[in-house]
């Protein structure tokens, strides 16, 4: 199996700038339909945040940098799927930001590294069958 993280990742990224408002988050994540977003300060990577955050989040005008996690975890976009999910297990997160190249190519969920799991099908092998030939007796 030669999967790669960019065959799994999620590869239209919504991003949401570091200045905007609580408020523009939640209504981003609810048009969406999404569970989170990368934080960013122009080009770069400053955060991430998700439905969780906004849990016990101020008000409305409260800037995303607040509420945001400043420690984002990524993964390169060609690495094997088990460098995500030992990165999310020993860090017990949910998602990974995905790079190439330190630009944001995609985003990384457990959940689509439960589908790499569905998908892959276990078959059992049948027992060898007793062989045609007749032995020679010595």
């Amino acid at each position: 199996m030669n999967v790669t993280i960019n065959d799994l990742m999620q590869g239209e990224v919504i991003t949401i700038a570091s200045g905007a408002t609580v408020q523009e988050l939640r209504e981003l994540l609810q048009s969406k339909d999404i569970s989170a977003v990368p934080v960013v300060d122009g080009a770069e990577l400053v955060g991430i945040v998700s439905q969780t955050d906004l849990v016990d989040a101020p008000a409305g005008d409260t800037p995303v940098r607040d509420i945001a996690s400043e420690k984002v975890y990524t993964v390169p976009a060609y690495d094997g799927p088990h460098v995500a999910a030992r990165v999310m297990r020993n860090h017990r997160i949910h998602r990974v930001v995905v790079t190439h190249e330190q630009k944001i190519v995609g985003i990384l969920s457990s959940f689509d590294l439960l589908k790499l799991v569905e998908d892959h099908r276990f078959v059992m092998k049948n027992a060898p069958t007793p062989s045609g030939k007749k032995r020679k007796r010595q």
